[in-house]
């Protein structure tokens, strides 16, 4: 059986000498597997169909849930996000996400056109920002949505206050005294309230605040997904410290 899919190359791990097998987000079919051959040799003819981020129509033949590539054409590289190292960890980190929360068989338009746009703000402007507007439309996708509004325990409205707290169970921010959760930063809130499109303190969105909501974000994941989630572990590592 031969099908064609548009797809989105996720991660590509090798098998033997000069194969490989990729993970594929699919619109139609979430995640598949695929094996490539000879791409690892110099000069293979479809070698770009396992690069990192390669947006493309895979003509692919096998039986059940078992493919090989046969074709590939190039819609997008997002050659942009393999020249930049920070670039590169953010969008890997957005592939990481994606793999973690999408399934195989199943329809996943949004997740995947969402991920194409991400790619195509990384490239074009502020990563990091790109990168917290695709974790959080992801999760919501899944089910997992995060909720920067009142405090959900006591109704409590949250802007303006300094000490709040993260509830991992209900994914939303309380106040201090309601949840024993982790501490969470006023900027931490303000910054993903202005991704939510919800007013906010605009003094408080600062580039400490996104870096403070992508730890927030990786912890929310690894509680919700198990996963390790190095990509954005390591993306989180390049920016700059704290409180500069």
């Amino acid at each position: 059986m031969e099908i064609k899919v548009n797809a989105l190359m996720l991660r590509a791990a090798d098998y033997g000498e000069n194969d490989k097998i990729l993970t594929l987000l699919t619109v139609e079919q979430g995640k598949l597997s695929a094996g490539i051959k000879g791409v690892k040799k110099a000069g293979a003819k479809l070698k770009f169909a396992a690069q990192p981020f390669c947006f493309a129509e895979y003509v692919l033949v096998g039986r059940g849930q078992k493919y090989t590539v046969k074709g590939c054409t190039e819609i997008e590289s997002f050659y942009d996000l393999r020249t930049d190292i920070n670039k590169f960890y953010a969008a890997s980190a957005a592939a990481e996400a994606a793999l973690a929360l999408a399934f195989e068989g199943d329809e996943s338009r949004r997740l995947f056109y969402g991920l194409v746009d991400a790619y195509s703000a990384m490239c074009t402007g502020d990563e990091s920002l790109a990168l917290v507007n695709f974790l959080t439309f992801a999760l919501a996708q899944s089910g997992y949505a995060i909720s920067a509004g009142a405090c959900p325990h006591c109704g409590k409205n949250l802007v303006g206050q300094t000490a709040l707290r993260f509830d991992m169970s209900l994914g939303a921010f309380t106040c201090a005294d309601c949840c024993d959760g982790p501490g969470a930063s006023r900027v931490t809130y303000n910054v993903l309230r202005k991704v939510f499109g919800l007013p906010c303190e605009e003094d408080f969105i600062t580039p400490d605040g996104v870096k403070r909501a992508l730890r927030l974000l990786r912890e929310f994941y690894v509680f919700k997904t198990d996963n390790h989630f190095k990509a954005l572990e390591e993306y989180i590592r390049l920016l700059p410290p704290s409180g500069l």
